[in-house]
């Protein structure tokens, strides 16, 4: 849900190993003697694990001050076997088995968050409304500002159902390891459980429960304490079945049975022996499909310069607020100088330090392309030959660290992505909207008042003004270097959106706010939309609560949701580049071993979108009587209220859609030109060049500046000038 975001507190300490610590204490929950529940006991407490080298903490899970219901449990007789009973293949356990010294989360999520299980093999006892639907009890999904409406923030069973449960189909046999739950998202209403049993099955009539090892009876196990943070169990023992089923005990008083869940779960072997490993999906390529924490990443990055010297330079743009440098990735035949005429390209990943796909995207992306440059692949040779590519993997390292201790199932929707200062980062760049828009109403831009570089407020550049470190590195950074294209990765969603991301009416919530340069953006959106594999699938449901796929995956930021203060409008009324935002994945921390195939979603559209800083014109503005390049040139477009300026040498990029321009190019103490520019489907910029003519105002500064001796015109002229006083 992108109205509001929860700021979420740790239930246990870190562990990594793909999910994080489980919880390590159970809740002290003991039903009547008269429910279904009475002879059970509560499943063991987890004990404490090891993850990256550290011991996790025995920590007691903190239990909210409310009443809990109990619901009595009726007894219903059924045609069908016992929904409690034990098939007669499997045999029970003797009730003095010891409980084990330690457990690990071993198996990856099953694939509720990530859509790899689909909406058909959800099902449950009862649901208040479609929007509740079983469908909707994916771990981290969000629901809308209305609850009510088709894209409710959990399921939930009616009020009257006295036995819920919850189901999910492995559609084939898997070892269930562990359980992950969430309470209703939702700004309006508190709903969550509080405990549940767990059942299995392998034909969906014959169930068996989840046991206690040291009693042997039916373990009930701890669940939430609030509605966002995510709690872990594991099974005291993992069980082999095709079918599990969550069964709420007890849940917050005056609220209703309500849970967002992922399920941990391991392949099998099938009928052929053939491991797991040979239908998983992933990637032909060599690289390392994992998460790298802050020294692992500086590691990887040294590894490809290593590897790749000739194309590689690994540099830093500044420091978080923690001190962690943020590391570039330059890719380049010449790496550390802009050549003239060679475009420059960014990626930004990592913003929001939670939404970590976009960082190993980016990781994965350096790797690719020094390994398939030193095969000779023709397509990678030529993207670094004519482009200097700038990669920037992680914007908030800071935040980044949180949320990989925590893991990438427990780091919940919100947690790491604030800065370590508990800034927003993409809320957290300068307002250049407004102060455009008041010039544009009075009538004074493109005149007085420029479409194009407009300078900081005053206000934002005060020693009291809350503006983060990581903010001011990359804003330096793009003055530094004359970047043309851009893209800020982030996760959570299946989109692309493109400026404004701010709506030009106060207030509003959202509403459709162009640039003046739509069709460009759109076209930008577009193509990484259209190349990426998991946009492109035809059957594929929205993560959330919007369908983007009916919009062809691309939306105007503020259509969406206004965001003040963004990186995309930034860049475009502050610099000459063009930025887009890419919602990478449905899930914001994806396991591991979701990387390969994410890569593969997304390899194909990273490519193509570097690739489109050639569409366009692009060219160089000199003095016509020295042939020095002039900078800060400004290039004007007829019928685009946007201009763009040459950089230090002279040259310049200026993105189009395919047509017919007419192109003026100006500059302080110089004649405008004016020519006519084809834009047409081929690859590559058409080449528009200018030879601007020096006014004699400036020549005759120029001359006195140098103490030279005047031409008999210009000595006249000042002459006339000088009687004029």
């Amino acid at each position: 849900m992108w109205g509001v975001l929860f700021a979420l507190a740790a239930l246990a300490p870190a562990g990594r190993l793909g999910l994080g610590a489980p919880s390590a204490s159970m809740l002290d929950l003991t039903p009547p003697t008269t429910t279904e529940a009475s002879g059970s006991t509560l499943a063991p407490a987890q004990p404490p694990s090891k993850a990256n080298g550290t011991s996790a903490q025995r920590v007691l899970v903190p239990v909210i001050k409310k009443k809990v219901v109990v619901r009595k449990r009726k007894k219903v007789i059924r045609l069908s076997p016992s929904l409690t009973a034990r098939p007669s293949v499997t045999t029970s356990r003797p009730r003095t088995l010891e409980i084990p010294k330690k457990q690990e989360p071993g198996c990856p999520p099953l694939g509720l968050e990530s859509l790899k299980v689909s909406d058909s093999q959800f099902e449950a006892s009862s649901s208040q409304s479609y929007g509740l639907g079983p469908h909707r009890g994916r771990l981290n999904i969000q629901s809308g500002l209305e609850d009510g409406d088709l894209y409710d923030g959990a399921w939930c069973a009616e009020e009257q159902d006295d036995e819920p449960w919850f189901q999910v189909d492995a559609k084939k046999p898997v070892r269930f390891s562990g359980i992950i739950t969430q309470g209703r998202n939702s700004i309006w209403r508190y709903d969550w459980v509080t405990s549940y049993k767990v059942q299995f099955s392998n034909d969906s009539w014959n169930w068996w429960g989840s046991r206690n090892l040291s009693t042997g009876m039916d373990a009930v196990f701890p669940a939430n304490s609030d509605q966002e943070t995510p709690v872990l169990n594991l099974l005291p023992e993992p069980q082999v079945a095709r079918y599990i089923r969550l069964l709420p005990q007890t849940w917050l008083q005056g609220g209703a049975s309500c849970l967002r869940a992922e399920i941990l779960a391991c392949p099998v072997l099938d009928s052929t022996g053939l491991p797991p490993e040979a239908y998983a999906p992933g990637s032909s390529d060599t690289l390392d499909f994992r998460h790298h924490n802050y020294k692992d990443m500086r590691k990887l990055m040294q590894q490809v310069n290593d590897q790749c010297p000739n194309i590689t330079r690994i540099y830093s743009i500044g420091k978080s607020y923690r001190g962690l440098k943020l590391y570039v990735m330059e890719m380049s035949d010449h790496p550390g100088e802009h050549e003239l005429g060679e475009p420059e390209v960014r990626y930004v990943a990592g913003m929001h330090g939670n939404e970590a796909l976009g960082r190993e995207l980016l990781l994965l992306l350096m790797q690719f392309l020094c390994h398939e440059y030193l095969r000779g692949n023709p397509r990678v040779t030529r993207l670094l030959t004519e482009t200097r590519i700038h990669l920037l993997p992680s914007m908030n390292p800071d935040g980044y660290e949180i949320a990989y201790r925590k893991g990438s199932e427990l780091a919940g929707w919100a947690e790491g992505r604030w800065t370590y200062q508990g800034i927003d980062l993409n809320h957290n760049f300068a307002d250049l909207n407004t102060p455009l828009w008041d010039a544009e109403d009075d009538g004074l831009v493109p005149h007085t008042v420029p479409n194009h570089h407009l300078p900081l407020p005053t206000y934002y550049t005060l020693p009291n003004a809350t503006v983060a470190p990581e903010t001011w590195a990359v804003i330096h950074w793009m003055k530094r270097i004359p970047f043309v294209l851009s893209a800020n990765l982030h996760g959570g969603e299946l989109v692309v959106s493109y400026p404004f991301d701010m709506t030009r009416t106060p207030w509003a919530a959202r509403e459709l706010t162009p640039t003046a340069d739509d069709a460009v953006f759109r076209w930008l959106s577009t193509v990484y939309a259209g190349s990426n594999r998991a946009m492109q699938d035809p059957d594929r449901r929205p993560c959330h609560n919007q369908d983007f796929s009916l919009q062809g995956n691309i939306i105007n930021g503020a259509d969406w949701h206004t965001v003040p203060g963004s990186m995309n409008d930034f860049s475009y009324l502050h610099t000459n580049c063009f930025e887009i935002t890419v919602e990478l994945s449905c899930d914001k921390f994806p396991h591991e071993n979701e990387l390969p195939q994410e890569w593969e979603n997304n390899k194909d559209a990273l490519l193509t979108y570097l690739e489109q800083v050639r569409m366009g014109i692009a060219g160089v503005v000199r003095d016509k009587d020295t042939e020095a390049g002039i900078a800060d040139a400004v290039i004007s477009v007829d019928g685009i209220n946007h201009d763009v300026t040459t950089a230090r040498d002279g040259d310049y990029w200026r993105l189009l859609t395919p047509g017919d321009y007419s192109v003026t190019a100006s500059a302080e103490g110089y004649h405008s030109v004016t020519r006519n520019c084809r834009v047409t489907f081929e690859e590559g910029p058409f080449p528009c060049n200018f030879l601007l003519t020096k006014t004699p105002k400036q020549r005759l500064r120029e001359l006195l500046a140098a103490k030279a001796k005047l031409p008999p015109d210009l000595r006249r002229r000042l002459e006339r000038l000088r009687g004029k006083k």
